[in-house]
């Protein structure tokens, strides 16, 4: 049983490059896999491992950073790797929204506990805002959620220019998936002259932990970037798979589809694919012993 562990944090990392080095060596010691992204405004990633304490070891070390004293993190488990490889990159944003003028550390949203999410978005002022791209918007989100219908997080504040003044007057409710797109999201807004702007604290993950299925708002399932694909309430494992070919998940329903073909294509991806391609796929396929 592998632990995985889900964490950011915005704090200043001006050492970045070296800072580098020396965490891909800690975490290679400890067998941790995953990927982890440092920038300057701080880090954010999902590692996993096979022993819980590697995890924490990973935690502590971080956290011993200078500004990093809070950071925070999210436990699930997955039965097998789910993640191949240990990656550890250096970028311009830790999550990017190419908006140069957003500061997470200067203005966000107000966070609003898992607990209390219900009430929040079930108010007929609140609209609520899923931050994820499409792809993940389809396999699950919440009831009533605005899709943007965006493919990367650096199409939102052109989304919301184009639809604030359908969004005039209402309370502004954002969820991602772990939190991170949402402190950015929402300083984007604040920026712009929102005045109540609210996140999902901890994300979908925390909620889908939290909060009893009985009593939840979120219908389908998450889509995680790891082997996993997708979990659901318990951050249990969910019933998607991952197309091989290109990259993006597959419902049950899909996999009866003639498209779905495991690891050459999907319907999804069917017309987008030359038969080169696909012989390639097939070629992989046949080495993976699949």
């Amino acid at each position: 049983m592998f632990t995985v562990a889900a964490l950011y944090h915005f704090a200043p990392l001006p050492d970045a490059p070296a800072r580098r080095e020396a965490l891909l060596e800690f975490c290679a010691a400890r067998g941790l896999l995953g990927t982890l992204i440092l920038a300057h405004e701080g880090i954010n990633g999902t590692v996993a491992a096979p022993e819980r304490a590697a995890i924490l070891d990973l935690v502590a070390q971080l956290r011993g950073w200078p500004g990093f004293e809070g950071l925070e993190w999210k436990e699930s488990a997955a039965e097998t790797a789910p993640f191949r490889r240990l990656k550890i990159r250096l970028k311009r944003e830790i999550v990017t929204m190419g908006q140069p003028g957003v500061d997470p550390l200067g203005q966000v949203g107000a966070h609003v506990d898992p607990a209390e999410w219900n009430a929040l978005i079930a108010a007929p002022d609140v609209a609520v805002i899923d931050t994820r791209n499409g792809y993940e918007v389809a396999v699950g989100s919440f009831e009533g959620a605005v899709d943007p219908g965006t493919r990367s997080f650096r199409e939102f504040p052109d989304w919301w220019e184009a639809n604030r003044e359908a969004l005039a007057g209402k309370r502004i409710a954002m969820f991602c998936t772990g939190g991170i797109r949402c402190e950015k999201s929402t300083s984007f807004l604040k920026a712009q002259g929102v005045e109540e702007v609210y996140h999902l604290k901890g994300g979908v993950l925390k909620y889908l932990e939290e909060v009893p299925p009985e009593e939840s708002l979120w219908r389908g399932e998450c889509f995680v970037f790891d082997e996993r694909v997708a979990v659901g309430h318990g951050l249990a494992p969910g019933s998607h798979l991952l197309c091989r070919a290109c990259r993006m998940p597959v419902s049950p329903e899909a996999t009866r589809d003639p498209a779905y073909v495991e690891g050459i294509s999907c319907p999804g991806c069917i017309e987008t694919r030359s038969d080169a391609d696909r012989a390639r796929y097939a070629e992989r396929q046949r080495q993976m012993g699949g």
